[in-house]
């Protein structure tokens, strides 16, 4: 009998959700997703959440198990009650989202939240671009930035269940506000809707990542710049990590990782350029090799994988 787990990604323009098997295969026919966005009422979100997990289990083949239910959401979140805060979704502030998911699923069925950025991380060593490695982080360059740690082995989630949160780490050179209150933290400075708010107020008239991606393809200064901007604040910001925590690779995924075709290049650039420290300047810089399914089999691993996790 194949075993399924549900897998949820809460993220900042939208919520996906699918099943996905043992081996890390998502059914193509459960995957499913409704828009978010930091204009949705509470109702909304919760809507959203809702319709996406029940088209998902609607297509539970009927000689399979729901093995359990694993989620992914933007940070911040509350440890492992299952509550979360997402920064960018500000309707939602200590919502009970792991409840929410556990009130449609059958009785007894185990549901785990964690941080999107240990989601992806775990898809890395499971099926992904890191697999065979023992200390790594996973990255997401998106609406947001997010990250997670795995260190020799094991998930860390830390006292809050924030470790690895990346995205709110200060990164040098930079002054950026942050919606967190901080300045220069680096979702403030690399994240896709910061980086084109930088572009136009150098002069860019475009309005989206796709916008800023279009224009650096055909010779536009200030958009090629703002790709630049991105990736050096993300390549200084992995090099500090790796300089606290020795780690040996870095996967990056997330819709804006995309924005040009060297732009992990160019975050390796930054780290192999930060200092003289070997260590440091060694961390490997890769693309994800899961493309957009990265967050659900992540949050899948919560499932599949919980000798990772626990």
């Amino acid at each position: 009998m194949t075993e399924y787990a549900l897998a949820v990604d809460l993220g900042g323009t939208k919520v996906e959700s699918a099943l996905v098997d043992e081996h890390g295969a998502v059914l193509a026919a459960s995957r499913h997703r409704r828009p978010t966005g930091s204009a949705s009422t509470s109702e909304q979100l919760a809507a959203a959440v809702t319709g996406a997990v029940a088209d998902a289990l609607a297509a539970l083949p009927a000689d399979a198990r729901l093995a359990g239910a694993g989620i992914g959401s933007a940070g911040p979140i509350a440890g492992t009650s299952g509550d979360v805060s997402p920064l960018n979704l500000p309707a939602w502030r200590d919502y009970p989202l792991g409840g929410l998911v556990a009130g449609l699923l059958p009785h007894g069925v185990p549901v785990t939240l964690r941080m999107d950025g240990i989601c992806i991380t775990l898809a890395e060593i499971w099926t992904g671009a890191a697999r065979g490695e023992e200390n790594v982080m996973g990255m997401i360059v998106s609406t947001g930035v997010g990250g997670g740690l795995v260190l020799g082995g094991h998930v860390v989630t830390g006292r809050s269940g924030n470790a690895g949160h990346i995205g709110h780490v200060q990164v040098a050179g930079f002054d950026d506000l942050c919606a967190c209150g901080a300045r220069g933290c680096l979702e403030a400075v690399a994240s896709g809707p910061r980086s084109v708010a930088w572009a136009r107020s150098e002069g860019f008239t475009g309005a989206t990542g796709e916008d800023l991606a279009a224009a650096a393809r055909t010779g536009d200064e200030v958009a090629r710049a703002a790709i630049e901007r991105s990736a050096t604040a993300v390549g200084r910001a992995i090099a500090s990590a790796s300089a606290l925590v020795d780690l040996d690779v870095v996967a990056i995924g997330g819709g804006f990782s995309h924005v040009a075709d060297d732009y992990v290049a160019l975050v390796q650039q930054a780290v192999s350029e930060h200092s003289d420290f070997a260590f440091v300047t060694s961390t490997r810089v890769v693309a994800s090799a899961l493309s957009g399914e990265g967050p659900l089999v992540g949050a899948a691993a919560l499932v599949h994988r919980r000798d990772l996790v626990v």
